[in-house]
């Protein structure tokens, strides 16, 4: 399988990614997850408002194979929910970097994205997994 990765996100060894725009990320799982995962047929509502640290489980899917937490790449708010994959759980599956982001967060330390992965060190990250 070729793992889809895009340039400019970052990454965890949990397989989320993180999109940094100002200072709000937006959070998703990796194509490598979904596909690991099969279809997805249920996405836990993340809780608007609350503060989450980096590393921390703050909701989870399930699929047909597996259910999984999902964890904060960074600590924040969190700020927005995507419901429309709440509702159409399918949506991470489809388009894990687009329309199936998961939740938003005000990012709290921007340090932090030190502990995580850039899309050259994921890369590089995926490589020895597959082999």
């Amino acid at each position: 399988m070729t793992v889809k990765i895009i340039e400019g996100l970052y990454y965890t060894k949990t397989e989320e990614w993180l999109r940094v725009e100002g200072d709000v990320g937006t959070v998703g799982i990796t194509d490598y997850a979904q596909d690991q995962l099969g279809d997805i047929v249920y996405l836990e509502e993340a809780e608007k408002g609350r503060k989450v640290k980096q590393g921390e489980e703050f909701t989870a899917v399930e699929s047909v194979k597996a259910a999984t937490d999902i964890s904060a790449p960074i600590s924040g708010e969190l700020i927005e929910v995507n419901e429309k994959a709440t509702e159409d759980s399918s949506l991470l599956n489809s388009d894990p970097y687009g329309e199936g982001w998961i939740a938003k967060i005000k990012i709290e330390n921007p340090d932090e994205l030190k502990n995580i992965m850039d899309d050259k060190a994921y890369t590089e990250y995926s490589n020895q997994r597959e082999a």
